[in-house]
């Protein structure tokens, strides 16, 4: 099967199924994972199917037509691929904050509504689920972004060293919501509009 094919394949089977892991889609096309992961990356490029921790799934019907917005769905800043935190909700859609600042607190708005969401680790800029991530509030570091400024680590070796070297606090995803929900003094707007 040529690759054409193959992406064919993978798109009509996400119509199908909204979801899958790479695994699967390797097992039912009986290609290799890399090969899905070569075969994905012009779709992912495209728009036509979005990365998902684990897997991946196929973009809304909305973005078939548009290119996704590289604002922030929180404050409308410009999104930064570095920083931003990507939130997959149960209609299939997803939304992406230029920050975890942003993203924590539009996740805090929808609630259940978020079937996942993913952010980068600050330091290796690999991409991780947002519920295992450890959350580094009030650090010394100005990485540009909203304020307080939120970093996201996979480790927390990582988060307990980089707290060590520049301050903060480590939280978990659901105490990292409210931190910053009360940080903004319970006001669900980023004070980065006003910059």
């Amino acid at each position: 099967m040529l690759p054409i094919e193959r992406q064919d394949k993978i798109k009509e089977l996400l119509n199908k199924h909204h979801n899958m892991k790479i695994s699967e889609l390797s097992q039912e096309l009986g290609v290799s994972e890399m090969t899905i992961h070569r075969d994905l990356k012009p779709l992912i490029d495209d728009g036509a199917v979005l990365k998902t921790f684990g897997g991946v799934s196929i973009a809304g019907k909305e973005n078939d037509h548009k290119p996704a917005s590289k604002d922030c769905v929180f404050c409308g800043r410009s999104t930064n691929e570095r920083l931003a935190y990507r939130l997959i909700l149960s209609n299939n859609r997803t939304e992406t904050a230029c920050c975890a600042h942003c993203g924590l607190l539009r996740h805090r708005q929808l609630g259940d509504d978020v079937i996942q969401a993913i952010c980068p680790d600050f330091l290796r800029q690999t991409t991780l689920s947002a519920q295992l991530a450890f959350y580094v509030i009030d650090t010394s570091v100005e990485i540009g972004c909203c304020h307080p400024q939120v970093l996201t680590f996979e480790r927390s070796e990582d988060a307990d060293k980089f707290v060590k070297g520049f301050g903060g606090t480590i939280y978990h995803l659901a105490e990292a919501m409210e931190a910053i929900f009360q940080k903004m003094n319970g006001n669900d707007r980023c004070s980065s509009r006003h910059h």
